[in-house]
């Protein structure tokens, strides 16, 4: 009895909550309906909220209630974790009120939304690249900003992100070896070469900077192995020198030792 009580309570408090919901909704009066979405805003309740502030922006452009209301329209968003959709909303706001009350937090919080729907690496990173510019043009427009900190360690995430995804390509390019052959010479092991190297001068400081530098090295030793006679004494030394560039990095490294057995192998099939 005491449960069929509580259910009972429980059920007549959300349908009055749905009830004034409802009303809200159809009330006619703008500033009804806007004062409401605050209220629900406040209260946590967002899909309530942008669902009165998505109708309320258009009615409000013009007002003194216009930068507020597509401001939170955009908070709203954010904080249901629609990110892409707030991102929209913020870079509206900026757009139309570059010198807003918001203006700085909109730009943070629309570069920080696509950093927040950044993809996984082994998809298109496009996001991750707007996300990366909105940033920087949020330092520029804002160097001093308390959130710099924040938005450099976003930055290095992102950046590492990127050089993941090379590392994905570098080590499957590495995986093929002869297997389908491109039309130039060293085929496979030549693309992992160029995409290693490429990533180590896009991303200098990367933790991955060993891994691109091990394929490196890897592929160089397969294409000198397997290389015609009168091109082995150049990859040959091609091989040694990338083995001293690893070394005089990495002399701890985590494949140090692999390194130096092939190496050996090569200094001594150099010499005979």
């Amino acid at each position: 009895m005491k449960l069929n009580l509580i259910t009972f309570s429980f059920l007549l408090i959300l349908l009055t909550a749905c009830g004034e919901y409802n009303k809200v909704l159809k009330n006619p009066d703008k500033m009804v309906r806007y004062e409401y979405a605050k209220k629900y805003y406040e209260e946590a309740k967002y899909n309530r909220a942008a669902t009165l502030f998505q109708d309320l922006v258009p009615l409000m452009r013009g007002s003194s209630y216009a930068e507020e209301s597509l401001y939170l329209l955009a908070q709203s968003y954010y904080k249901m974790k629609d990110y892409k959709t707030a991102s929209e909303y913020f870079k509206s706001y900026y757009t139309n009120f570059p010198r807003g009350e918001y203006a700085e937090l909109a730009r943070y919080y629309s570069a920080n939304g696509l950093y927040l729907d950044s993809p996984d690496p082994r998809l298109d990173q496009t996001d991750t690249y707007k996300a990366m510019q909105q940033f920087q043009d949020f330092l520029e427009y804002y160097p001093q900003t308390d959130k710099k900190q924040e938005v450099q360690q976003a930055l290095f995430a992102m950046q590492e992100k990127l050089a993941l995804k090379e590392l994905m390509a570098v080590k499957l390019y590495y995986n093929l070896g002869d297997y389908l052959l491109y039309p130039f010479p060293g085929g496979n092991y030549l693309s992992c070469v160029i995409t290693a190297q490429n990533a180590m001068r896009s991303y200098p400081y990367s933790q991955y900077r060993e891994n691109f530098m091990y394929y490196i090295f890897k592929s160089k030793y397969a294409m000198a192995i397997k290389s015609v006679e009168d091109k082995k004494e150049f990859r040959y030394r091609d091989v040694i020198d990338e083995y001293y560039a690893y070394i005089h990095d990495y002399p701890e490294g985590k494949y140090s030792k692999e390194i130096k057995k092939l190496y050996e192998n090569i200094d001594k099939v150099s010499k005979d």
